[in-house]
């Protein structure tokens, strides 16, 4: 450790003009510096050396200070030019070496010839040397003290006695100021300790002023200045009463541990922990008291995000519908996370829907939502459009995306997370804030757990869906083998034994016909089996469904216009509106069999002089193709059975031309690998088949 002591940049003290006329042994205290001299400084050490060089009888007189293998000028009085170089010299080149080596007084009436004298500054300017070693109660050497004398002479036992002295009274003085130095370093290491570390640390004396403060208590009072007890609540925020801070406490001798305050600095609020306790003097009176702050906020915080969690979780556990735990889980992140109000938003094909919302107790519950958005559209269409959270600081100023009829000064940070199940985005969940905040990457990154909760939520409903469709299939394909095979296979099987009993002139007559009967069973049979193959191969993810780009436009025109040819004199008109040209990542055969059955199952259930429509648009980021038939519409009751296997509507007990009873089932499941949607619709005047494909290519 380096110690630093007065001179340490250069060497100061009285010095002699080489010009000044005197007897040699006279003492000059007012000396005009002379051309080239060294500065001259007034101090207790300079004082010293003059007191040095008057009771030895010298004219001059410097006490050094050994450091790092040199000896460095600590006060001077009378030094003359030529010894300049003594300011700062290397051990072993002078007098003073040899004092510190052999720990005993040096006397050397003339230094150019003693041979005890090494070469250097003093051996070649001459003159007379006395040297006395300044030590510290160890017996240590610190530095030497010395009277100089230009001109050859001898030293008497009393001019050495008084070098002595005055080498003592040097080594107080040294030891004084090592002192000094060393209590300043270690306040310096003390300060560093206490400025590393995460708690802030304060101190007061025992009048309530302020006599310490860590960079992290300084970092909590922000830029107010402090200057005593009463002024640290204020300045922090502290939410306590001023006789119930720490340190007051501290101040009449309480000891307090793991005080829980609040700390307010404008809108955001911090958790402390604090700790505080009295500094006693030798007498045992209370002198001051000091007191340690912790921030415990990030502990808190990550309790409020588990107990979060916790409630979506259960909010979730007890719930049979992403829209059933909508209000609930809003309630939970508004409660627990200190929002004031939340949505949720659920994807419904070309727009997203309002599908919950909640707001903190106190808040008026009429904040206007719409209930519809556009693709892009406030902030829950663009985080649904950008696919990523969105963290925006004030929804009151302008070119927000809300409207001012929602914020209405009261809402002001937004945060907007999208919600992802396996196939993609499926909502948006945004919560509110009533103040002005800055992007916090914790929160962002647990509001985007509770969304993924959210999302797998609804995969979890979808798998049980889909076990349930498993389960059911199994009774459905059954009741298929035992209804729609069994009536074809009776159709082959009565006319086969008419043609195998018929005589010989029947056969001639009805051969031909019977035969034709057994053709058209056996093609429905063979239907009815490479649906039920296909549709299997679906639900178990063994159908290879490659989607390459395709003109949909085209395959629905081929369609309409090979049915027309088939329907040519039937009581049945197909209208078509299609587009010239309409791209989309699809399976071409597969499309192409999902319009053969939306438009033959139209057709079956049209009445006499009905009409079919077909129409095929584009609507932004999907493909739509509806497919209308003229029959009463289907009970509502009855529209998601028919997506699931062997369902035949009460509306189709009348019809000659009855189906398999899978084109619906069949469709959805295509439509499912294409990433699209498929729904039914309609009013008395009829019955509308909607298919919504994604006119961009969406990973699975």
């Amino acid at each position: 450790m380096r110690r630093v002591v007065p001179g340490d940049a250069g060497w100061s003290g009285r010095t002699r003009a080489a010009s000044e006329e005197d007897d040699g042994y006279g003492w000059i205290i007012e000396t005009p510096a002379a051309e080239g001299g060294v500065d001259r400084t007034e101090g207790e050490a300079d004082q010293l050396a003059a007191l040095t060089a008057r009771a030895a009888g010298a004219p001059s007189a410097f006490i050094q200070f050994a450091e790092d293998g040199r000896l460095r000028l600590y006060g001077s009085w009378g030094v003359p030019d030529g010894l300049a170089g003594i300011a700062e010299i290397a051990v072993e080149t002078s007098p003073g070496g040899l004092v510190m080596g052999t720990g005993a007084p040096l006397v050397v009436a003339d230094v150019s010839t003693d041979p005890r004298v090494p070469d250097g500054v003093l051996r070649r300017a001459g003159g007379a040397y006395l040297g006395h070693p300044v030590c510290d109660r160890a017996g240590m050497v610190l530095g030497v003290c010395c009277a100089y004398d230009e001109r050859p002479r001898e030293w008497t036992a009393a001019q050495v006695a008084a070098v002595a002295e005055a080498a003592g009274v040097a080594a107080l003085m040294i030891g004084e100021q090592l002192a000094r130095v060393e209590l300043e370093q270690q306040h310096r290491f003390l300060d560093a300790v206490l400025d590393s570390l995460h708690d802030g640390v304060s101190a007061c004396d025992g009048a309530g002023r302020v006599v310490f403060v860590n960079e992290r208590m300084r970092r909590l009072w922000g830029d107010s200045p402090v200057a005593d007890v009463a002024g640290l609540s204020d300045a922090a925020g502290i939410a306590l009463e001023r006789e119930e801070l720490g340190l007051f406490r501290a101040l009449r001798g309480e000891r307090v541990r793991d005080l829980p305050i609040t700390v307010s600095r404008g809108r955001r609020t911090r958790f402390l922990l604090m700790d505080a306790q009295p500094i006693h003097g030798q007498d045992g009176r209370v002198v001051g008291a000091v007191q340690a702050v912790q921030d415990v906020t990030r502990q808190r915080r990550a309790e409020r995000f588990r107990s979060c969690e916790l409630a979506v979780t259960t909010a979730l556990a007890e719930a049979a519908s992403i829209e059933a735990a909508g209000p609930r889980v809003l309630e939970a992140v508004v409660t627990t996370l200190n929002w004031v109000h939340a949505e949720l938003w659920t994807v419904d094909g070309e727009t997203i829907r309002a599908a919950a919302r909640w707001s903190a107790p106190g808040w008026p519950s009429a904040i206007p939502v719409p209930e519809v958005l556009a693709f892009g559209q406030g902030l829950a269409g663009r985080s649904w459009q950008v696919d990523k959270p969105l963290w925006i600081r004030d929804v009151g100023r302008p070119q927000s995306l809300i409207s001012p009829d929602t914020s209405a000064d009261r809402l002001h940070t937004a945060l907007a997370l999208p919600v992802h199940d396996g196939a993609g985005t499926i909502g948006v969940l945004t919560v509110f804030a009533d103040s002005t905040e800055d992007p916090e990457d914790e929160l962002v990154a647990l509001m985007s757990g509770i969304a993924a909760h959210l999302g797998q939520f609804v995969e979890r409903q979808r798998v049980e869906d889909l076990r349930r469709q498993l389960t059911r299939s199994k009774d459905e394909y059954l009741a298929l083998i035992g209804h729609e095979l069994r009536t074809p296979l009776t159709s082959i099987s009565a006319y086969t034994e008419l043609l195998r009993e018929a005589d010989e002139a029947t056969l001639v007559r009805d051969g031909p016909r019977l035969i034709e009967v057994i053709e058209r069973n056996t093609n429905s049979l063979r239907e009815i089996i490479n649906e039920l193959l296909e549709l299997s191969a679906l639900d178990a993810g063994h159908a290879d469904v490659r989607r390459t780009p395709i003109d949909l436009a085209a395959v629905v025109r081929d369609v309409v216009d090979r049915a027309r040819v088939a329907l040519a004199g039937a009581p049945v008109v197909i209208d078509a509106d299609l587009p010239a040209e309409l791209i989309v990542p699809g399976d071409r055969e597969r499309l192409r069999h999902i319009v053969q059955n939306l438009l033959g199952s139209a057709v079956r259930f049209s009445p006499d002089g009905g009409h079919v429509s077909v129409s095929l648009r584009s609507t932004g980021r999907s493909a739509e193709l509806a497919v209308s038939d003229a029959a009463s519409d289907v009970p509502r009751a009855e529209r998601e059975h028919l997506f699931t296997g062997h369902f035949r509507t009460a509306r189709g007990t009348d019809r000659v031309l009855p189906g398999s009873g899978l084109g619906l089932t069949l469709s959805r499941a295509v439509v499912d690998k294409h990433q699209g949607s498929i729904e039914l619709t309609g009013d008395e005047s009829g019955t509308t088949v909607l298919v919504r494909l994604p006119m961009e290519a969406v990973s699975p």
